[in-house]
């Protein structure tokens, strides 16, 4: 049947991608993302290269033994948040600043099972052509489309929750209209800026291990 072989092709991926960069071998989230390449590609070598391109070049050190560049970008979108939509970073500070805790499934999984299928996909292609930037694009869409929302919560279990339901509605499911705002509602997004911003979250991680 289907979903046997393509469980299959995903072992074979993802042993394959492990031999490959065996600095990174197989880490939490990695099956997701292959699994999606797989299901869009219908091929295990055009899923091995794209995955190789995702991990290796666009999101490098995202999946490893010490995810720095995931835990990196998770500080970082904290500072853009504090720059464009104060009142959330205001907010997140009074309890706790953790936006790990909000926001790493939406890092770990590139928007996988969080977004809509079809606004997924199109966020992908927009990974691939324009980097990782795209991936504060979304992100900040989201806050500040729900700002007046998310300002409601009056303590953190209830911030979790805030954040877990700005990713369903019709914002999201309207995929069109969503893409053009990613490009809009954040206003300019800078690639040196977001570079120099991982520079001083990683050095900030770094000295607190």
């Amino acid at each position: 049947t289907a979903v046997p072989c393509l469980q299959k092709t995903l072992y074979n991926v993802l042993v394959a991608y492990g031999h490959h960069n065996p600095s990174v071998g197989y880490c939490q989230g990695m099956n997701f993302i292959a699994g999606y390449l797989i299901l869009i590609t219908r091929n295990e070598e055009e899923s091995f290269w794209l995955l190789d391109a995702l991990i290796g070049r666009i999101l490098p050190d995202y999946y490893g033994p010490e995810m720095m560049g995931l835990k990196t970008d998770q500080e970082v979108l904290g500072f853009l948040v504090k720059m464009k939509i104060p009142a959330v970073a205001e907010l997140m500070e009074k309890h706790g600043n953790l936006w790990t805790l909000v926001v790493s499934r939406w890092f770990i999984c590139l928007f996988i099972d969080i977004l809509p299928v079809e606004t997924v996909l199109r966020i992908w292609d927009c990974l691939f052509y324009e980097g990782s930037k795209i991936i504060f694009r979304v992100a900040l869409t989201l806050i500040k489309q729900h700002q007046d929302f998310i300002l409601e919560a009056t303590n953190f279990p209830e911030i979790c929750e805030k954040f877990k339901q700005i990713t369903t509605g019709a914002f999201v499911t309207e995929c069109h209209i969503f893409m053009q705002k990613i490009f809009t509602e954040p206003g300019s997004l800078r690639m040196a800026t977001i570079n120099k911003l991982r520079e001083t979250c990683r050095a900030n991680l770094t000295a607190s291990v």
